[in-house]
């Protein structure tokens, strides 16, 4: 009978434990697990691989794996305050903070940290940190386009009226960020026109904004051939994408071809079985392990299997949740908002890892929630709380929007109606 109590007893707080983290966690389970296991990995891939990083700074690893962890720490305080917000302030608050993204750009680009060649960076008062303003103004631009197709939805047969001001704001901000990150901005391009497409924008319109798209192309490669000193970084953009495909000059990319192949002997030195954290050896000589190569490092710790296929399952994983809690939203602005956001990130972690085996030109695009990172780690941990607060629409009662106390009052009085009706 003792046993048999004290088991129950065990029993009983495991639920009240689940139920109590359940009342913090809120939303899709799998995705918070996901973002958990990523996160881990994060800290473990960067420990390992900060040494590097260290040495050359005449540091110790524990202090950058602090910041790490602290960002991280941040990250996960913000996605848990944002994932209890309702998705329709998401919304209301974009229309502000375009201005504000655009903004911050423009500041980048005039006064920006130069870093090769590149403003991506604005320098925080008083705190020492450094803010890319490009990940904060993804998320905004994202939330804002996914509010313009919401509520222009049913003019987006008349390409003037409904479609064009949509194509405004994007190409606004991505020509903001493309000076200094070019595959930042074509990246999130490609994830707004997407969106275009699944916000129901009719396929004659999709091939207007593909020629307008491909012509904007021409009229920058003309641009930075004629004109290099408007675009400093054009001949760098050019260059990878000719000798990815093979008609470009071999010798002007050797480091970078150098750097490519270390890659491909780090993971080659991974095999198939993972050997373990700490067994990796490519952090002495893989050119930013911590960072854009760190998942080659993770196959070379973890193998194949466990670390390449792993982190890939886990991303698609990831991708399947968000557009599952994207097609079960009852608001068209929620499905759109998490649609967005997961296929953000999601292609930018697959787009790292093609770089790494060799799939993809080179880009310098992080591995979303595992490299090395410091406000973007925050700015990833905000698009995921924002799709946390699409799915708790999916996974909460209807009415979920109102306050608690009218929502424990309704459940109290359903009670007590069950209970009339059973026992008359």
């Amino acid at each position: 009978m003792g046993k048999a109590a004290t088991n129950s007893e065990t029993q009983g707080d495991m639920r009240s434990l689940h139920r109590r983290i359940g009342a913090w966690l809120e939303g899709d389970k799998v995705i918070w697990m996901v973002t958990l296991i990523l996160s881990l990995c994060s800290l473990l891939a960067v420990y390992s691989a900060i040494s590097s990083l260290a040495y050359k700074t005449d540091g110790s690893s524990l202090r950058f794996l602090f910041k790490q962890a602290t960002m991280l720490a941040l990250g996960w305080g913000v996605m848990l305050l944002v994932h209890k917000v309702n998705f329709r302030y998401f919304s209301r608050i974009s229309q502000v903070l375009i201005w504000v993204a655009a903004a911050l750009l423009l500041l980048t680009l005039m006064f920006g940290a130069d870093i090769n060649e590149a403003k991506r960076w604005l320098r925080i008062p008083f705190i020492g940190l450094t803010l890319q303003t490009s990940d904060f103004a993804k998320v905004v631009l994202v939330t804002f386009i996914a509010r313009e197709l919401n509520n222009r939805r049913t003019q987006l047969h008349d390409f003037k009226r409904g479609v064009f001001p949509i194509l405004i704001p994007i190409g606004l901000i991505c020509f903001l960020i493309l000076p200094a990150d070019f595959s930042t901005a074509a990246l999130l391009g490609l994830v707004c026109i997407g969106m275009l497409f699944i916000g129901g924008v009719p396929f004659r319109h999709m091939l207007k904004i593909g020629g307008l798209g491909v012509a904007a192309l021409f009229v920058l490669y003309g641009l930075g051939k004629a004109a290099p000193d408007l675009l400093p970084r054009f001949g760098t953009w050019a260059g990878r994408i000719e000798r990815f495909a093979g008609v470009g000059n071999a010798a002007d990319g050797d480091a970078l071809e150098y750097q490519i192949e270390l890659a491909q002997v780090a993971i080659n030195r991974g095999g198939i079985l993972p050997q373990g954290p700490g067994s990796g050896t490519s952090r002495n000589f893989l050119p930013h392990p911590y960072s854009d190569m760190i998942y080659a490092f993770i196959i070379e710790e973890w193998g194949a299997i466990m670390g390449g296929l792993g982190l890939v399952l886990l991303y698609v994983i990831l991708l399947y949740r968000t557009v599952r809690t994207a097609t079960r939203c009852p608001r068209h602005f929620g499905g759109l908002l998490a649609m967005g956001l997961g296929f953000l990130l999601v292609l930018q972690a697959m787009i790292n890892m093609a770089v790494a085996v060799r799939l993809f030109p080179t880009t310098g695009q992080p591995l979303p929630l595992v490299s090395y990172g410091g406000t973007s780690m925050v700015f990833t941990c905000l698009a995921i709380g924002m799709i946390l607060a699409v799915s708790r629409s999916v996974t909460q009662p209807e009415g979920w929007e109102n306050d608690r106390s009218s929502g424990e009052t309704r459940k109290a009085s359903n009670r007590l109606v069950k209970t009339e009706t059973s026992t008359g």
